[in-house]
């Protein structure tokens, strides 16, 4: 294929050198006459491990050179990759003037162009930023979005100092694109990587990026909140977190990413409490850790201002226990969002197939003695009939039984934990989607 890229920096040299590398004919764009030259006498515009060889010997057979022309790129190239830079404002959003200007310069360029084009954004952007493209491309070019051309979002996952490898070796490639068309030519286009390839939502792209980077900036905070606790107990933190990057069951897996109710249960309350009073007695500062039980706490809290919001007052709350499959109630959240209800005046009844007064005893007793004396009143045996009872119901852990639910006209279910059978019902609610 022949591929522009838009921006010569780091994103752009490492993926046009890739690319070239891969077959295909790669000119690149940039206002800096510098990059521009160097390029043209295959010199990398940036130091990275790898990519001097590969610009060299791209240029030497012919497959890379460079531009300030993007007329002329945009007219010799089917695809064009944005990587201009989304630098931050002072109040912490994102420069988008850069690529909004290249829009206008492949607006321009495609207004004199026949044929189908993609425009791929690489670079970093806030969702909606592809959509406002396209609005300016179509504006300027006259031609129609998914019909005369696509515009992509193909967020990158390099790492400096490795992004040759990166590159090479993706742990996935994303694709945002509504544009089957577009589709199809990018999936050709990255068919050499042995990686997933994921056709999402252009939205989900769009925000991945900031997903990936913010959590890979809570690891390393967490990592070292870890390391000073440990430090000050004489214990060898590197030792703890190999071990704790061993399981891939729990630890580093799927498990607990997945949007939905606050945590609860006997041991991560228990546990987090403990690790947080042992740095405070040992003087050590963790404000990640100190953080993670006021947010969790806030999550409860907007729940049951959401709920408030709906205006009825029959409430039926479908799973007591934290989670299904067990009668656990210990700090169990949705306890703390029942309790706060019915000393508003809220109307409630509870099914549970896993709790039973009769079976009550040890800490779950102390949890009803406490926490809802009323519980003998609110507890029904015939899901069916509180279904039918109630206004609101609230779903609160994924019991099987909870998919079957019939939902009338006017009532709403709060869903705390997904359940994908009833999504689409009317008044049917996530929490976190």
């Amino acid at each position: 294929m022949n591929i522009s890229f838009f921006g010569l920096g780091y994103v752009g040299c490492v993926g046009m050198g890739c690319l070239a590398q891969n077959g295909h004919k790669v000119i690149g764009v940039d206002i800096s006459p510098e990059k521009i030259k160097n390029i043209n006498e295959g010199i990398p515009t940036i130091v990275e491990v790898g990519i001097g060889e590969i610009i060299k010997e791209q240029h030497l057979q012919g497959r890379i050179s460079a531009t300030h022309d993007y007329m002329e790129a945009v007219k010799e190239s089917d695809i064009s990759f944005v990587c201009v830079g989304t630098p931050s404002t002072n109040k912490g959003h994102l420069d988008l003037s850069y690529i909004y200007q290249t829009a206008k310069e492949i607006g321009e360029a495609l207004k004199e162009k026949n044929g189908f084009h993609v425009i791929v954004i690489r670079s970093t952007v806030f969702p909606g930023t592809n959509k406002k493209v396209s609005e300016i491309i179509e504006g300027i070019s006259g031609k129609t979005r998914n019909v005369h051309f696509a515009v992509v979002s193909n967020p990158e996952f390099l790492r400096e100092g490795t992004a040759v490898k990166d590159y090479m070796n993706p742990p996935l490639t994303v694709i945002g694109t509504d544009c089957e068309k577009a589709r199809d030519i990018m999936t050709e286009l990255y068919a050499p990587l042995a990686a997933p390839l994921e056709i999402v939502p252009i939205e989900v792209a769009e925000m991945i990026k900031y997903v990936n980077n913010s959590y890979h900036a809570l690891k390393v905070v967490f990592a070292n909140e870890i390391g000073r606790i440990c430090k000050s107990c004489g214990i060898d933190s590197h030792e703890v977190m190999r071990i704790f990057c061993m399981d891939k069951q729990l630890n580093i897996s799927p498990y607990y990413f997945k949007p939905g109710f606050a945590y609860g249960g006997s041991c991560l309350p228990k546990d987090l409490k403990a690790l947080k009073t042992m740095a405070h007695d040992l003087y050590v500062e963790a404000p990640v850790l100190n953080a993670i039980e006021n947010s969790n706490q806030y999550h409860i809290e907007n729940t049951i201002e959401w709920i408030q919001t709906i205006g009825y007052k029959k409430i039926g709350v479908l799973g007591l226990s934290f989670k299904a499959g067990t009668d656990d109630m210990r700090n169990s959240p949705i306890i703390n969002v029942i309790e706060t209800l019915h000393g508003k005046g809220y109307e409630i009844k509870i099914y549970d197939k896993n709790v039973s007064l009769a079976r009550l005893i040890g800490k779950n007793k102390s949890v009803i003695t406490e926490k809802l004396p009323h519980l003998n009143s609110m507890l029904q045996d015939d899901m069916e009939s509180l279904v039918k009872w109630a206004e609101i119901i609230i779903i609160a852990n994924s019991d099987e039984a909870f998919k079957a639910i019939k939902i009338r006209k006017g009532q709403t279910v709060i869903d705390l934990v997904r359940i994908k059978e009833l999504e689409g019902e009317n008044g049917y609610k996530g929490i976190c989607w």
